[in-house]
């Protein structure tokens, strides 16, 4: 076997003995929404299907339910769900009969939202909104069957093998820690007893399925939870594992309800493989790790590190189908990085949304948006480098167009050039990456330093112009708003201005966060120090007490300042930012002393300070630096302009829509707007 010359350990195979891996690559589990869906399934094989044309080894399917109770989603109980399933597994072994495809079972619990959810013990989840029913003896027995009865039917559907999971506060996960199984059954008290009820379902299901299907199981090695799983309650139930015949065993870092991030863009590349290397030392069977590995030199590292035999890229496959080919050519510059915003998939998913990716629309939508050639290449102008523009701009090159993109600035980016200097949002430079590199290899002809006048564009006889100028910042109509004290957010993102030791933010978006982030951070950003990191949310990596967080403060090492960031609404502060990371920037303030203040009224910015009112009772903000990020507006006079010309236009982005910051939307925007001019 010829080994690859730079990825060596990433691009060699995995003997599992009775079947073998191609490569070390895992497309992990991503629930996607059209599991669920109308005719989803059709979509959900092409989805799969370009995944593997990518050249990944193993497949992880989205979470499916052995039953009514295990979830509110999709469900495989029955031959007739199975023949659905096989568009998907056919769809993938006909693009490469070595890929192996499994099918995760997950029975969520406590965390289903339906009111037949089930638990060990009637004890809701700190996210959940409904009482678990408490199972007897026979519902514990049923939900044994039916998870073998699943695997069963994933087996006629044509799956390789199954995952189950046992992490994330979901059913299994529950029978495991102490604080909810409060039962004094067989399935309860002692850890020995609190492990039975995963056993016996993955010694079923493998007496079930044969030895000739895969295994796997996913264990919560780090639950992140205070009085979680001890390190030896952990080793004991993955050797017990291996025991009852799992292939495989899969490292999860947490439960949904955990205060410690694992997944935002603040958590450190491959920042838990470690977790998984030790366990891989107590096992005989091949061991996969996950979380925050989005280039193929960090899953390679891992690999070499000893941490884990399979590296899993969940969210990597959204952003970039062909991730795995481009490395083996050595194209990593041309990798469409994922960078763990969140917005597009796990928001999604958890809003009950299809899920697609901040970074690339087509991501499960692959029936839906294709860049196919043109048959009429036109002279486009696209005026304004930003996520917006970038986006249109290499769309429309890619299928043909001949397109020139300008740009006032220095660089291409936009706003993204603002992101990338928050501490915690560094991976946006992979983006800025990524497109300079489109817009190289389409061909565009990119104009830096360049304002374009509506003449200028008319006389250079362009036969569609596309305006993604932007925003400009809203400044608020307040006594005082021309004081010395007040600055702009780009201004204190750019380093352009001081800022003081008592500080109010106006305006409590995602830019008064991130602005509030930046000038109370002070050191090494934990996203790329790992024990920065684990001392900023006191997580002991070398210990691991229960949970790996049990007993353990944090330790904030911040800026020597008093900053308020301050909302008109009544609402909580933050509440409008994402659902799966907002809560992590909300603890990262208030650790950092962040005063959040709501249902106000700004009246005037003097000598003093900033002048409010809360409930109608008046106060002064003895503040020496007021930070303005109330909002933005759409820069779109040039749209005006050239319409008027009867110029051929359309607008996007922050153009077209301002009220928030939003790069989703207008990546998403453009992208359809230019597969199909």
């Amino acid at each position: 076997m010829i080994k690859h010359a730079v990825y060596p350990n990433l691009f060699s195979p995995l003997d599992l003995g009775f079947t073998s891996i191609k490569n070390r690559v895992l497309m992990g589990s991503m629930h996607t929404g059209l599991e669920e869906a109308e005719n989803g399934f059709p979509r959900l094989a092409a989805y799969f299907a370009e995944r593997a044309r990518g050249g990944v080894g193993m497949i992880i399917t989205g979470g499916i339910a052995p039953n009514i109770e295990g979830g509110f989603g999709a469900k495989l109980s029955t031959p007739e769900e199975a023949e659905d399933h096989r568009l998907v597994t056919d769809a993938v072994h006909e693009v490469d009969p070595e890929i192996k495809i499994c099918m995760q079972i997950l029975h969520a619990g406590p965390l289903a939202g339906t009111p037949a959810c089930v638990a060990p013990s009637a004890i809701p989840s700190r996210i959940a909104r409904l009482v678990p029913i408490e199972l007897d003896e026979e519902g514990v027995q049923k939900q044994i069957n039916d998870h073998v009865q699943c695997a069963k039917m994933a087996h006629l559907a044509g799956y390789d093998g199954v995952e189950v999971i046992g992490s994330a506060g979901y059913l299994l996960s529950t029978f495991l820690v102490e604080k909810t199984n409060q039962r004094d059954d067989q399935w309860g008290g002692s850890y020995e007893n609190r492990m039975r009820f995963p056993l016996e379902i993955m010694r079923r299901c493998r007496a079930e399925v044969g030895e000739n299907f895969i295994l796997i199981f996913r264990i919560a090695a780090m639950d992140m939870l205070q009085g979680g799983m001890s390190w030896d309650e952990v080793v004991l139930l993955a050797q017990e594992m291996e025991k009852a015949g799992v292939t495989i065993i899969s490292t999860h870092f947490t439960w949904h309800e955990s205060t410690v991030p694992t997944i935002a863009t603040m958590v450190p590349r491959a920042a838990f493989a470690g977790v998984t290397g030790r366990l891989r030392k107590e096992l005989n069977i091949p061991t996969i790790t996950s979380n925050r590995i989005n280039m193929p030199d960090v899953a390679e590292q891992v690999l070499v590190d000893g941490h884990a035999d399979i590296v899993s890229m969940a969210r990597p496959m959204l952003a970039d189908a062909d991730l795995v080919n481009k490395a083996f050519e050595g194209r990593e510059d041309e990798i469409n990085t994922c960078i763990a915003c969140n917005q597009a998939c796990l928001d999604h998913t958890f809003a009950g949304k299809s899920v697609s990716c901040l970074v690339n629309p087509r991501a499960a939508h692959e029936t839906i948006l294709n860049y196919e050639p043109t048959a009429n290449a036109k002279k486009i102008a696209v005026i304004g480098a930003g996520p917006a523009g970038m986006s249109y701009a290499t769309v429309a090159a890619e299928r043909g167009h001949n397109v020139t993109l300008f740009d006032t600035a220095s660089e291409i980016g936009g706003q993204f050039n603002l992101a990338k200097q928050v501490p915690g949002k560094e991976e946006f430079v992979e983006t800025l990456r990524y497109y300079k590199r489109m817009l190289e290899i389409h061909n565009v002809d990119v104009r830096l330093n360049s304002t374009v006048s509506a003449e200028q564009l008319k006389q250079s006889d362009f036969d569609h112009v596309v305006i993604a100028t932007g925003i400009t910042p809203r400044t608020p109509d307040i006594e005082g708003i021309d004081h010395p004290s007040v600055v702009s957010y780009i201004d204190v993102i750019h380093g352009n201005c001081e800022v003081g030791k008592r500080v109010a933010v106006m305006g409590a978006g995602g830019i008064g966060f991130d602005v509030s982030e930046l000038i109370m951070h002070s050191g090494v950003s934990g996203a790329v120090d790992r024990d920065v990191f684990a001392k900023e949310w006191g997580i002991d990596f070398e210990n691991h007490p229960r949970g790996g967080v049990t007993g353990v403060k944090p330790e904030i090492v911040k800026a020597d300042r008093e900053v308020y960031l301050l909302q008109r609404k009544s609402s909580p502060v933050g509440r409008g930012l994402g659902k799966t990371t907002g809560w992590t920037h909300r603890i990262s303030l208030a650790q950092r002393g962040v005063k959040m203040l709501n249902g106000l009224e700004y009246h005037k910015i003097d000598d003093q300070g900033l002048h409010i009112s809360t409930d109608g009772m008046p106060s002064v903000l003895e503040v020496d630096t007021v930070i303005v990020c109330a909002g933005q507006l759409p820069k779109r006079g040039l749209f005006d302009e050239i319409t008027a010309m009867g110029l051929d236009a359309s607008l996007i982005g922050g153009a077209f829509e301002a009220s928030e910051l939003d790069a989703k939307a207008a990546i998403n925007q453009a992208s359809y707007l230019a597969a199909a001019i």
